[in-house]
């Protein structure tokens, strides 16, 4: 049983190194940060099991893949990268690793929305161009964030935020139960909340489930913060509405082409706050995943 991990970028490759047992099955690094699809049946022949960090793997192409039994995807949002479905139709087995960035995530999105909040974004490129521009903030004790998905970190940005003074609404799409948080339908979340956090998985089902209805339901003025997927958002339906003034603020860590284009519509809005997908970047939340992973190729390779 041997493996190969595909995008091991230099930090994710040094992770590995520190947290690799010698009981793992041996795993060959390509420790680049982009793989080309047609490279994959080269990079992958004789794999038992590849480690997918952000690589897409097109059904079409692993069908060319020699033996590959598993994908090891680093994360829960494989969907956007494959198609688990047709992939276990050929043969291929898709693993996901959960609750490895539940904290991790949570502190960014709520550091999202407090810079959304306060303006922090604008004044701090105000700034570096040689203006003062004092925003107008948002105070966010005694307001409302309501969570459209309540996982593991949903679950944490509830604590945080509850901690923080904050009232707590919740939409599941299963029924669920937590400490001071108030769980409703989606359109009295959207109504009431002064700021929005998306914390759902990304399927069939939930693909554009912010759709230009629903974000017209929207309490004017609203903070959308997003650190799941991209594709959980009409994209233009939500340009639309912070051009409009009708969504106050979008604090994102998601896009749907990564990295951001170059003079993409969303960079050139002054109530929009960006980061580069890096909601789950800390060294706790990497070890943790990596390890996770190899879990799973050592769980695979015992089970023949």
């Amino acid at each position: 049983m041997k493996g190969v991990f595909i995008d091991a970028s230099d930090a994710l490759g040094d992770v590995y190194r520190k947290v690799r047992r010698p009981t793992d099955p041996p795993v060959a690094l390509y420790e680049e940060d982009h793989v080309l699809p047609n490279t994959l049946p080269r990079l992958l022949d004789g794999a038992d099991f590849v480690i997918d960090d952000h690589s897409p793997m097109p059904t079409e192409t692993m069908r060319r893949c020699r033996g590959l039994k598993h994908i090891i995807f680093l994360g829960t949002g494989a969907r956007s990268y494959m198609n688990p479905d047709e992939l276990a139709s050929i043969g291929i087995q898709v693993h996901i690793i959960k609750g490895y960035g539940d904290t991790t995530v949570a502190e960014h999105t709520i550091a999202l929305m407090w810079a959304a909040a306060r303006g922090l974004a604008r004044m701090d490129r105000g700034m570096r161009q040689g203006q003062w521009l004092r925003t107008e903030g948002m105070e966010l004790t005694g307001k409302t964030i309501g969570l459209i998905g309540f996982g593991g970190i949903g679950r944490e940005v509830a604590r945080i935020a509850a901690g923080s003074g904050m009232r707590v609404l919740a939409w599941n799409r299963t029924s669920k139960t937590a400490p001071s948080v108030n769980f409703v339908p989606v359109e009295t979340l959207l109504a009431e909340s002064h700021v929005v956090s998306l914390h759902l998985l990304l399927t069939d089902e939930t693909r554009g489930f912010l759709d230009a209805t629903r974000l017209a339901l929207l309490r004017p003025g609203a903070i959308l913060v997003n650190t799941a997927r991209a594709a959980l958002v009409d994209e233009e339906a939500m340009i639309a509405a912070l051009k409009e003034g009708r969504l106050g603020h979008a604090a994102l860590d998601v896009f749907a082409t990564e990295p951001l284009p170059a003079g993409h519509p969303l960079a050139a809005l002054d109530n929009v706050t960006l980061s580069a997908h890096s909601g789950f970047r800390t060294p706790e939340a990497s070890e943790k995943l990596i390890r996770s992973g190899l879990d799973i190729a050592c769980r695979i390779a015992a089970e023949g």
